[in-house]
């Protein structure tokens, strides 16, 4: 497994120790963290792929099964299935159900459910991707390489975060299936998260180009820039989790942290871009908690 950013991880451990210790989260605070990380999963998701419903729309679609005009059916059909793609996820974490050919292909089927004559079936002939830098696996050999891939990540004490990376970018070389792979690994990934006790994620569809770039980077054996792409995704995602307990976990914006501090907004911004702050980037606005800034002043600026 590659190793990511060694500060970022360190990051990731320690959030994941304080969400640890927060749960039991209570009830309705789960709801409302399910309902928003299900719409940008949904939304993001989809829009990787090309999709062209904004945020609103797809909450719209979701919310009131309202049809949106000038969008296709397709369109529609794409965020119904992925969002009851995430709900399946959710449910199969709950349940402890293992990473399998009959979970894989379960999830397929609902993500493709009214758009390919084969949702949750492996396809069965070989093709081709623009831009790929190796061929997906040949259709004959689909079987038993998903059956190492599913047995590689069953291994005990895999260090989770890696191996999240490792299973989507594997899925995807793999392309068991004629469409819909993205989609799938996206979901295996956050499956794979949730029965570890992290948080789901979500890949910003603003970061697509460094999404695909980072996969194709993995194609040629080097997984470390797909590794950080997920790790810093797998933080921003705690970060959001802890934001509920308030307190120095709260999520504020960088202009406003700034005033609470001896930097300006604009030195924050950049101590963020470099990774030396912990922040999150939520709608083009960084976001940071006040424990990270206080994090960040003791170990590299001035009190």
């Amino acid at each position: 497994m590659s190793q990511p950013d060694t500060q970022l991880m360190k990051w990731i451990r320690e959030k994941h120790e304080r969400l640890e210790a927060m749960r039991p989260l209570d009830r309705d605070t789960v709801a409302r963290l399910h309902d928003e990380m299900r719409l940008l999963h949904t939304y993001n998701s989809n829009a990787i792929e090309g999709n062209t419903l904004t945020l609103s729309e797809t909450k719209l679609v979701l919310d009131e099964g309202i049809t949106i005009g000038g969008k296709t059916l397709r369109e529609h059909l794409e965020a119904t299935n992925n969002a009851q793609g995430y709900d399946l996820i959710v449910r199969l974490a709950r349940e402890e159900s293992p990473i399998s050919h009959v979970t894989i292909q379960q999830v397929h089927e609902v993500v493709t459910r009214g758009i390919l004559e084969s949702a949750g079936r492996y396809r069965t002939r070989n093709v081709r991707i623009t831009g790929a830098v190796r061929s997906p696996t040949d259709w004959m050999h689909i079987a038993s390489e998903m059956d190492d891939l599913i047995a590689e990540i069953k291994k005990p004490e895999l260090p989770v975060v890696e191996t999240t990376a490792y299973l989507h970018h594997r899925f995807v070389a793999i392309h068991p299936f004629t469409d819909g792979n993205g989609r799938v690994a996206r979901l295996l990934g956050n499956l794979y998260l949730l029965r570890h006790g992290y948080p789901p994620i979500v890949l910003d569809q603003k970061s697509r180009q460094q999404y695909y770039r980072s996969l194709r980077e993995a194609d040629t054996g080097n997984l470390v820039p797909f590794t950080c792409f997920i790790a810093r995704a797998v933080s921003d995602a705690l970060s959001r989790y802890l934001a509920v307990s308030g307190g120095n976990e709260s999520l504020v914006p960088l202009r406003d942290l700034a005033a609470q501090s001896p930097y300006s907004q604009e030195y924050l911004s950049l101590a963020a871009r470099k990774g030396l702050l912990d922040a999150a980037k939520m709608d083009d606005t960084w976001y940071a908690s006040r424990r990270a800034l206080d994090t960040y002043i003791r170990e590299h600026g001035r009190k």
